[in-house]
């Protein structure tokens, strides 16, 4: 992801909307917004960051209770642009949609300064629809392609272009056209093109190079609708929907806090912080002051579990974002260490110790992802790579740094929110750094097996680290005193990350991860998967995460108060720390297939893992357990089957839990085991594309298994089903528990 950080949920709190003195053009808006209620929503559109003097929100999306530009406008010299947050909005159905092709003849209007359609000159790049519309409409509209000729577009008054293919040559012939008069209009989708360029950052986007100068750029995130199929344009976008005046905004309130609501301070805080994210470096405007507060306010820019910054710290966390955005824009040659790093992910070893200059590492290539080398990067400290030329335009990259949860939505930082950085090898040699450095990881790309290779790791810090199979006890001994302050314990199949500190008294690693291979297998077993996986499952625990108290995923999240349970095999099998239960559910997750995991049931199917993994390695079946023993079945279900009622049941996922432990103990774990391999081999054609046709065929396929009717069964539970699908089962004989309902 990047420096993709959907930055504005940093200054999120509970909003009403923010009416703020609106400082825009009044008759430039009243001119594009005439006869304009609600516009359309093509896609999911993106926010345009609006930055410069002359320039101004025309219609706001949302994210959260935040307000962003979806349409913005702006005067150029003697020339006007209005740019849209997607580029369907040039599409022949968005513009006969609602007031859209209202506002958008209102923009050909006022970018060409004629009120009268008909006199207008239009020339529209590869776009047939918005060709067609304007037609339509009485517009002399012409078709031009690229490249664009600066002596072309002097014949007209507007153009209509989506700039993603621009060249240089382009940007100059339009800037020269808008800065000569004309008018132009463009769209585009800043996620969008981002998910087509990866590596890459909105900067490079074609139309941001042109727009930025004039103060509008196509921004990072998704917006949500202010209607149910579009954007209102019943309220005037307010002045803080403008970087320039929301940093004033934050200014200001960070020498008076009584000057200003919460509100508008969270406002502010996004809109500027977006500004920040966005611009290039170049920029003489906004960025400049906020560099000369970076340096006043240095000393507040280091978030620790002690002292985190929150919400209530908008300048602090704003001028943070800046600096770790560039910081990650920087060339490798001017990183340097953050002083945030020492607190997470921890002080670096004295130079002195760093003892892994040169190592060579092998890595089977077969196996995608994050391959681990038992090496870590130092803060800010550069690393050299050698690599094999069969790398090079294959796309493998150096990560340093395991810790990808990025956590700038969230409404307290205990950590710096984004502490990794990856680097495409781009020459045999590949320098990398991290100014908060981390675990040095090789990269490989999905279906690029190129065999067995060496890479070579120069000025890296050795860190702990245990191979099952491979690292010998005598190894082990010396391996888990080195001094980085992260290590690594894996198989084939799991990989833990945790910090040194809870292995250095670790005498035998081979215990415990042995156990975790018994983890992995049961829960694979459970999916019907292969127990040899495609690459290990990794769990990395972290001192703030960015959802839940754990979450699944690549890797898997955990916070720090479970490490040292995660190294004991002893700790695990008692079961003595009630994040155990929690480890076994995320990696269920990454196990979940969704054509039986129906509305309600993402936290309840998943449990099947842990309970299994529980029952075939803990020794432990559900009735054993506190909530699902005979008293604690009777005290949820009783007063639920009295009335079923399936948003109840659907709210509650050991409640809902308590039905699939019903068919387990009934008919066994095969069962389960048998239907998912069913589902696992379902042709495309067969799975179910809803959620009524979800709970039909878990209902057909879970009763044709184990061979009795559960279409009364899941009556009784309130879990609806079609006719015909219990139609499908009704030759088969009933079954109920014994003694269910309880009385």
């Amino acid at each position: 992801m990047g420096v993709r950080l959907f930055v504005a949920a940093l200054f999120f709190v509970t909003l009403s909307f923010v009416a703020v003195r609106a400082d825009v053009p009044k008759e430039d808006l009243e001119f594009l917004l005439d006869g304009v209620n609600e516009i359309a929503a093509p896609g999911v559109p993106g926010p345009l960051c609006v930055s410069g003097d002359n320039a101004f929100a025309v219609v706001t999306g949302k994210v959260g209770k935040i307000d962003e530009p979806v349409v913005a406008a702006g005067r150029v010299a003697s020339g006007r642009i209005v740019v849209f947050g997607h580029d369907g909005y040039f599409d022949k159905e968005t513009l006969n949609t609602m007031d859209t092709g209202r506002l958008m003849l209102n923009a050909v209007s006022w970018s060409a300064g004629k009120d009268e359609l008909a006199k207008q000159r239009v020339a529209v790049v590869n776009s047939p629809g918005m060709l067609e519309f304007l037609r339509k409409h009485s517009v002399q509209a012409d078709d031009i392609s690229l490249p664009l000729q600066a002596t072309e577009l002097a014949n007209y008054d507007v153009l209509c272009a989506v700039p993603a293919a621009f060249s240089d040559a382009d940007m100059d012939a339009v800037m020269a056209f808008i800065k000569a008069g004309g008018g132009f209009i463009t769209a585009g989708l800043g996620w969008g093109w981002l998910q087509l360029n990866p590596g890459k950052s909105l900067i490079e986007l074609p139309g941001n190079k042109l727009l930025a100068p004039l103060g509008i750029m196509w921004a990072d995130g998704m917006l949500d609708r202010t209607t149910k199929n579009g954007f209102s344009v019943k309220d005037t976008p307010g002045e803080l929907t403008n970087a320039k005046h929301a940093l004033n905004v934050i200014k200001t309130y960070s020498q008076d806090k009584d000057v200003f609501t919460e509100d508008e301070v969270a406002q502010a805080g996004w809109i500027v912080t977006r500004a920040a994210m966005s611009l290039p470096s170049t920029d003489k405007e906004i960025l400049p002051e906020l560099r000369a507060l970076q340096a006043e306010h240095q000393s507040e820019l280091i978030p620790t579990s002690e002292k985190p910054l929150t919400a209530k710290d908008p300048l602090a966390r704003l001028l943070l974002t800046l600096q770790v955005n560039e910081i990650n824009r920087s060339p490798i040659t001017e990183v340097r260490a953050h002083p945030a790093a020492d607190d997470f992910p921890g002080a670096s070893p004295n130079r002195g110790e760093a003892a892994g200059l040169g190592e060579r590492v092998k890595i089977n290539t077969s196996i995608p992802g994050w391959h681990s080398t038992g090496i870590y990067a130092a803060p800010g400290e550069r690393i050299t790579v050698y690599a094999s030329p069969l790398v090079m335009d294959k796309n493998f990259r150096v990560r340093i740094g395991c810790h990808s949860d990025t956590i700038w939505h969230l409404d307290t930082w205990k950590r710096v929110p984004e502490i990794t950085r990856t680097f495409v090898m781009e020459s045999l040699l590949q320098e990398a750094a991290n100014a908060f450095g981390g675990l040095v990881y090789i990269e490989v790309p999905e279906n690029c097996d190129l065999g067995e290779l060496t890479f070579g790791i120069h000025n890296g810090v050795k860190a702990p680290y245990f191979k099952l199979g491979e690292t010998t006890q005598s190894q082990w001994q010396q391996n888990r005193k080195n001094p980085a302050p992260w290590a690594e314990l894996a198989t084939d199949k799991v990989i833990i990350t945790v910090p040194s500190s809870a292995i250095r008294e670790l005498e035998d690693p081979e215990p415990v991860m042995r156990l975790w291979d018994q983890i992995s297998d049961a829960i694979a077993d459970l999916a019907g998967w292969p127990r040899d996986r495609q690459r290990p499952e990794r769990y990395v625990a972290d001192v703030q995460i960015s959802a839940g108290y754990m979450h699944s995923g690549y890797p898997m999240m955990t916070h720090l108060d479970i490490v040292d349970t995660m190294v004991n095999k002893d700790a695990i099998l008692s079961n003595s720390h009630g994040g155990v239960w929690g480890l076994f559910h995320e990696m269920g997750h990454n196990h979940q297939l969704p054509d039986w995991t129906f509305e309600g049931t993402g936290e309840v199917t998943v449990n099947l893992f842990t309970l299994y993994v529980y029952d075939t390695v803990l020794g432990k079946k559900p009735v054993e357990l506190r909530d699902f023993s005979p008293e604690g079945r009777i005290k949820m279900m009783k007063p639920y089957l009295s009335n079923p009622d399936f948003e109840k049941w659907k709210s509650d996922p050991f409640l809902a839990l308590l039905m699939y432990i019903q068919i387990q103990e009934a008919f066994g774990w095969d069962a389960y085991k048998k239907v998912f391999v069913e589902y696992r081999d379902l042709p495309a054609g067969e799975r179910p594309k809803t959620d009524d046709e979800k709970r039909d065929q878990w209902l057909i396929r879970l009763s044709k298994t184990v061979g009795r009717n559960l279409g009364p069964f899941f009556q009784a539970w309130g879990v609806p089903t079609s006719e015909k699908a219990r139609e499908q089962v009704a030759d088969l004989p009933v079954w109920m528990p014994e003694n269910f309902p309880p009385q």
